[in-house]
């Protein structure tokens, strides 16, 4: 008996490990470094998931659009667990800077949301975005896009393309900057900043080795 149990643990030994499921590759991004006036803040780029966003980005990155444009902008929301809101940035509509508009990349299609850190564009309509994003100082689930929603708008959310991996405490210190009270138009009065925190250069990290 001893000798058929030790045969058989041999065999057991001997065969093949059945393979175990692996876990899915990462989804690709680009490291994207924005040196800002408080220090340096490092984006994760959603190329794979979000192409089309991700690809504008890089663009304006690449061509050095982004360098001396500002962080212009807190939203800041007086409810929920503190601080609440977003900061945004960049080109501001400068003819001298914006590309064309790009197709609009809904959350429900990328699967990326308004998470704290998430970087998003900037639109008016759904198809309008150029060259400014915002930044989430904390979650903004409304922003993500609606099936149910009851406007076109809602619908369409904004478009998630990426997310801070180093640099939230710099996105932090621009979120707590004076705004002016009487800056701004529309729902953007009173959250525009005193003194906009300038992006002196934006650029892309080199992949490691």
């Amino acid at each position: 008996m001893l000798k058929r149990f030790a045969a058989a643990l041999s065999l057991a030994l001997a065969a093949p490990a059945v393979a175990q499921d692996a876990p899915p590759p990462a989804p690709q991004t680009q490291l994207v470094v924005l040196e800002t006036a408080l220090g340096d803040i490092t984006l994760a780029i959603e190329t794979e998931r979000a192409p089309i966003t991700a690809a504008n980005f890089l663009r304006y990155v690449d061509q050095h659009r982004f360098d001396g444009t500002v962080f212009y902008r807190a939203m800041r929301l007086d409810w929920g667990e503190q601080p609440n809101g977003l900061v945004q940035a960049g080109t501001q509509n400068d003819p001298k800077r914006i590309l064309p508009p790009i197709a609009h990349e809904p959350t429900t299609q990328t699967g990326l949301s308004h998470k704290a850190g998430a970087i998003s564009m900037a639109r008016f309509a759904p198809g309008t975005a150029t060259g400014d994003f915002s930044i989430m100082v904390s979650h903004q689930p409304a922003l993500d896009a609606d099936p149910n929603g009851a406007t076109d708008d809602a619908r369409a959310g904004f478009a998630v393309f990426g997310h801070v991996v180093s640099g939230m405490d710099v996105v932090r210190q621009i979120f707590q900057q004076p705004t002016d009270a009487d800056k701004g138009e529309g729902w953007l009065k009173g959250q525009m900043l005193v003194q906009p925190v300038t992006i002196t250069r934006a650029h892309r990290v080199p992949p490691a080795g």
